[in-house]
């Protein structure tokens, strides 16, 4: 017993022996055999008793989460689509929810798209823009980006250099799709922005959409040695703010300005002053600016999983480095080059950001931005900074934590033949290199994987070896009162808790597992198990996810590796990938969705004893919580089953949300949608009712995201009700939850405001 439940009892009895004798049996609790944690002592006589429904805590030496695969692995590049060849390519993408092919963008002005086959044999051509453009050197057709909402938005974004009479432009183009997304109109475009050149060279050309859906831009210096080309006090274009060379931009293509094609975000530093977007300078600092300081912005991302951005930046002559930006953040050129003074003469410059990462010319000469690596073919690299040099072709990584400034030499990285033009990420967080050569390569652990994670189920310790369907004996049972929606299927869930361990209780009410433990998950379809899947929370403390198959016989599950879909029943059923997992266990939800104070307090009978007891008071009773939760269960939060007939409407149709929603809808999620779906955040803060769509309308006039009484105008309904690459949630599931779409229709309907 605790001493802060004897003091708590001693207040409501009165009663100082009643307080003594506790203390002293406190004194007698410990860690059992095996290191079982022996539940805290029985409460004094005429102390009321809850009903718990497990004696004691199970003793788990067998379903507990590994280490890690290959955490000394080293890397290689494999050619990848070896029977395609490419003039200059400089940048491979997929585009938004489809998987089934990839996109090269040519330097010389044209982008080829081909099927996503390892034994692809030719290519279409997307567009052709050749005419357009101005190439060679470092000019060209720079980059190129989808929509976000692509194709049923289908807009794509272009990125280039022209001449305009005898000037040299950067241009940023809007163009749009007018076959269902195979290939895109050159007589659509729209030019956006045009920024005058001085030079031939820094052109920078790198496109992407943030995960707040703005459109990003980055810009060189202008081109020519030691950026002399600012006609503001001769401070160079990196430092000088009424212009927007020399810096990374932000604009939102989803609306516009009078006078422009866009508008300016108003978070944007220098928001409210007139745009520069004519010709890339102005009179006052250009609004368009996110941050500065910059010589030539070479390939660049965000995190898919943090939202930060990355930032490839080339030097002069003597550094080159990796930045990790901010808004506003001023990152030093010219003042520096990398760490070092390059010119004084730079401007009132202030709070010039360090580097990440920088190395010498004896290791590259010319940085290549990457990618933090969210795949799962190479555990040992998930969470790192992949980036390249194009002239040495070697590959380095550092943690995406790392702080300033790390640095890195030719012996350090993975040596290749390539002239790394660019990296790519496929949907799944997988990582390729573009040779400008003319090939793509993939990115892959080198020798073999020696996966530690069984290929079948019976053997991982967490299910009985004689009877797979059957958990093992340590595991605990658990039910949360909301189960998201998977597809119709029944499902069962257990924790394997390591011994001597306890699961952290956030005072949000969010549940943390420690390393170690496995979230262990049986789905049934007409009483027959399909699939059952592990969430290890690995040593590390890094998360991972793994699906198996169940056969015919119901005797045993094999790994299904990367993902995969099947007919049950004739209906298609989804395996997720690994990275699939991960990208619905978000680390923003603290991976272990449904492990929370208001889903679990709840009764639940427990197999192993027959009992039907509170789960938050039967977890607290066997000593698997920390810190302790001694509050009666009426008086911690709940949530009711959305298909139940407890609670309001308005608590079912949130409590449904808040499961199956706001695991990416929340504060901290990079989701480039701003909404918080939790069900503990008033309606009026959610920023979804009577807010303008965030990622298109959908087709529906005049909508919303949730419109209060018309459920036909709300987006938020439409995306529930469909399954393609506009549907929400937007992967793992092939089935419209057709009494869960009802519920939130009703509760639209029956909205007459946001409070």
């Amino acid at each position: 017993m605790s001493l802060p439940t004897c003091i708590t009892r001693l207040l409501r009895s009165g009663s100082l022996a009643a307080c003594c004798t506790a203390t002293f049996a406190m004194l007698a609790c410990s860690s059992g055999s095996n290191g079982v944690i022996a539940p805290p002592e029985e409460p004094p006589p005429g102390d009321p008793q809850p009903i718990v429904g497990l004696d004691q805590r199970p003793d788990n030496t067998t379903c507990v989460a590994p280490d890690r695969t290959g955490t000394e692995a080293s890397l290689s590049v494999t050619r990848v689509f070896p029977a395609l060849t490419f003039e200059t390519p400089v940048a491979m993408l997929q585009a938004p929810g489809d998987e089934g092919r990839w996109f090269v963008v040519e330097q010389t002005g044209r982008v080829r798209v081909f099927a996503n086959d390892p034994a692809a044999a030719s290519f279409g051509t997307f567009v052709d823009f050749a005419s357009r453009i101005e190439n060679g050197g470092e000019k060209g057709l720079l980059g190129m980006v989808f929509h976000p909402d692509f194709p049923s938005n289908p807009r794509v974004y272009l990125s280039y250099t022209a001449r305009e009479g005898t000037q040299l432009v950067s241009r940023i183009s809007e163009l749009r799709t007018g076959d269902g997304g195979l290939t895109l109109d050159p007589q659509s475009e729209r030019i956006l922005l045009s920024i005058d050149q001085p030079q031939d060279n820094h052109n920078g050309g790198g496109i992407a959409f943030g995960p707040d859906g703005y459109l990003y831009i980055g810009l060189g210096d202008g081109g020519g040695a030691g950026d002399t080309g600012s006609g503001h006090g001769s401070i160079g274009n990196g430092q000088d703010l009424q212009t927007l060379l020399g810096k990374i931009l932000r604009i939102d293509v989803n609306t516009s300005t009078p006078g422009f094609n866009y508008a300016v975000p108003p978070d944007n530093p220098f928001a409210g002053r007139p745009p520069c977007g004519n010709g890339g300078r102005g009179t006052q600092p250009c609004p368009e600016i996110f941050a500065y300081g910059f010589r030539n912005p070479w390939r660049w991302s965000f995190d898919r999983e943090t939202g930060v951005l990355w930032v490839g930046n080339v030097g002069q002559s003597a550094l080159e480095e990796i930045d990790r930006v901010t808004v506003g953040g001023n990152y030093g050129w010219r003042c520096r080059e990398g760490t070092r003074t390059f010119n004084s003469n730079c401007g009132p410059a202030q709070n010039l950001i360090d580097p990440i990462v920088e190395y010498e010319r004896a290791a590259g000469i010319s940085v290549t931005g990457g990618y933090v690596y969210r795949g799962t073919s190479i555990p040992s690299l998930r969470g790192r900074y992949v980036f390249g040099d194009f002239g040495s072709g070697r590959i380095w990584h550092v943690a995406a934590d790392a702080t300033p400034t790390q640095r890195v030499t030719a012996q350090d990285g993975l040596a290749t033949q390539l002239n790394i033009a660019s990296f790519a990420e496929d949907n799944d967080g997988e990582l390729y290199v573009v040779h400008h050569g003319g090939t793509l390569h993939r990115l892959q652990q080198s020798g073999a994987i020696g996966d530690v994670i069984p290929q079948r189920l019976s053997e991982t310790g967490c299910v009985d070896s004689a009877d797979p369907t059957k958990p093992a004996g340590g595991l605990i049972p658990y039910e949360p009162a909301v189960s998201f929606w998977a597809d119709g299927a029944d499902q069962e869930r257990w924790i394997g808790l390591p011994n001597a361990e306890r699961i952290t209780v956030g005072t949000d009410g969010d549940w943390e597992p420690p390393n170690g433990s496995v979230l262990v998950q049986h789905l049934r379809l007409e009483g027959r198990l399909i699939e059952t899947r592990l969430l290890m929370r690995h040593p590390d403390g890094e998360w991972g996810g793994y699906t198996y198959e169940w056969n015919a016989q119901q005797t045993e599950a094999t790994r299904v590796i990367g993902g995969r879909q099947i007919e049950v029943s004739g209906r298609p059923w989804i395996f997720p990938s690994e990275a699939q997992c991960l990208r619905c266990h978000t680390a923003a939800a603290g991976r272990a969705l449904g492990l929370e104070t208001a889903q679990l307090n709840r009764n639940f009978t427990y197999p192993q004893t027959g009992r039907t007891a509170n789960q938050v008071v039967t977890l607290d009773a066997i000593g698997a919580l920390t810190p302790r939760i001694i509050q009666p269960p009426d008086e911690l939060p709940s949530m009711p089953d959305p298909y139940g007939e407890a609670g309001t409407l308005n608590e079912r149709a949130r409590a449904w949300l808040h499961t199956n929603c706001s695991h990416c809808h929340r504060p901290a999620s990079p989701m480039a949608v701003d909404l918080d779906l939790r069900y503990s955040t008033p309606l009026a803060a959610t920023g979804a009712c009577n807010a303008l769509p965030q990622r298109g309308n959908l087709g529906i006039a005049n909508a919303l995201i949730i419109a209060p009484g018309e459920a036909e105008r709300s987006v938020l309904l439409e995306r529930v009700s469909r399954r393609d690459t506009q549907a929400m949630p937007p992967l793992g599931s092939a089935q419209v939850d057709i009494e869960g779409v009802a519920l939130l229709a009703a509760w639209i309907d029956g909205l007459t405001s946001c409070d």
